[in-house]
Formats: structure tokens, sequence, C-alpha cells
């Protein structure tokens, strides 16, 4: 599921921020900042935009506190797994024409319009109504089955919540590169993976192995060293491949009868 959407991350954030693979330079720290959310919808001007928003997400939020309080972790993978599907399958492209005829059930001329910028976004016209939005701002949005929502507003948000994600995904695999290049470790690395999987919501983490987190922090305890532990003769290991292992949740890492000795095998 999360390599799904890993790869879901990766195509959008491609597609809708332009962005270049980034590569590191020994001796050169590849770290760039990542640009500050403006907040919702971004640079929108008009305060009662902003205020009808910030209501909406607040009665969101408290759904999703429900939600999860009652699902267990692997009833959210499964939910998680159905919204993905309903939003970026071929299900998704199937229904386009009825999404787009879709219209929320209000008179307000706020919600009315935003629904309207979300479909013509996702026809590509347009901007996004929710670019800059917080990460945890787009997850309320994706996962609210209510009817809140509409689907094209949810596939925005979803899109934006990717570009960010690929944003930080170049940045954060950089910074391994230089890590391993420098130092022969990527404990760097791995704790900034486990802050970015710990500030996720319940429903985004159950897209990752169960032991995710547990195999991350003994990483970091382990600080393991790829330069002398590496086995005479063994070639220094792929370490953007290995990154991209971990942020996809890779199975040959984190399967507890397999992933025990790390990747000292890589």
């Amino acid at each position: 599921m999360v390599n799904s959407l890993n790869n879901f991350a990766a195509n959008s954030g491609q597609a809708l921020a332009g962005t270049k693979k980034l590569t590191a330079t020994p001796g050169k720290n590849p770290g760039v900042n990542q640009s500050t959310p403006q907040g919702p919808l971004g640079n929108a001007r008009d305060s009662s935009t902003v205020s009808t928003l910030a209501s909406q997400l607040s009665e969101a939020s408290v759904r999703a506190q429900a939600r999860d309080a009652r699902l267990t972790r692997t009833e959210l993978s499964s939910m998680a797994n159905n919204t993905f599907n309903e939003l970026v399958s071929a299900n998704y492209t199937a229904n386009k024409s009825t999404y787009d005829s879709e219209v929320p059930d209000t008179d307000s001329a706020t919600l009315l319009a935003r629904a309207k910028s979300a479909t013509q976004y996702t026809n590509g016209l347009g901007k996004n109504p929710f670019s800059g939005m917080p990460m945890d701002q787009l997850a309320l949005i994706t996962y609210d089955d209510s009817g809140t929502f509409t689907i094209n507003e949810r596939r925005a948000a979803l899109e934006e919540s990717a570009k960010q994600e690929f944003a930080w995904r170049q940045k954060v695999v950089a910074e391994a590169e230089f890590e391993y290049n420098n130092t022969g470790k990527l404990t760097n690395f791995s704790k900034s993976v486990l802050d970015h999987y710990k500030g996720l919501p319940p429903v985004q983490q159950a897209q990752y192995p169960n032991n995710y987190e547990a195999k991350l922090k003994h990483w970091i305890d382990l600080d393991f060293n790829y330069f002398t532990n590496v086995a005479e003769g063994k070639k220094k290991m792929d370490a953007e491949s290995f990154a991209g292992k971990i942020l996809d949740g890779d199975n040959s890492l984190f399967d507890d009868t397999t992933s025990s000795k790390q990747a000292t095998s890589t």
C-alpha cells in the first residue's frame, strides 16, 4: 500500500512540481529549505473562505479522531487503500464525468466555488485550491468520506499531499547520500524518517509495516557504519536505493524474519 502511495507521490510530484532529482556531492550539504505552508487555501485573501474551510476541517478532525479510535491499524490500512483506489485508480478515471458533475449540497457560494475550482484543477485547469496547506489538514480532507468534500476536492488534496511528500523525499534521500558518502552511516537519515512517520496521522501510519517505527529506532540505536563493517572486497552499497526501500516500507527490510541483519548484505 505505502509503495503505491509513494509511487503516486513521485509521479504527482514530478508532474505537478516540475522538480528535478537531487544528487549528493561529497563535502557539500544538499539540504534545502522547504517552503513554509501558507495555511488553508494558500494565498486566499477572502477571510470568509478561510473561516469556512477552518470550520470544515475542525469537524473533519472530530470525525477522524472518532474513526481512528474505532478502527484497528489493519482496518485503517484497508480504509486508506479503499480511499486510494477511489481517488487514484482506474475507478476514478472511469467515473470522472460523475465526479466532475458533483456539487456540494449547500447554498454557500464559497463552498460551491471551491468545489468548482477543484474540478477544474483535476482536469488540468487552474491551481489546486489546497496548494500550500499543511499535510495534516490535507489528510483530513483526503480520508473524509462524510460527503463534506467532493471527490475532486479529496483528489486535489491527495495530489497536494503527494507533491509535498515527493519534495520531502527528494530532500531526505539527498541528505542520506550525503551522510553515507561522508560518514558511512544512515543514522541521521533514519532519524529524519522516524520524525516524519511520527508526525503522520494514524490513517497514514497504518499504511506502513507494523514494525516500521520499532525498526527505525533499532537502526538509530545501532548507528551502523557501512564502511567499517563492510566485507572485504565488497562494493559500497547504493545509498539512494536503500533509502528508497526504507521510505517505501520494503518487505525485504521490514519483514522480521529476514530484516534482523538490517541491510548489511545490501
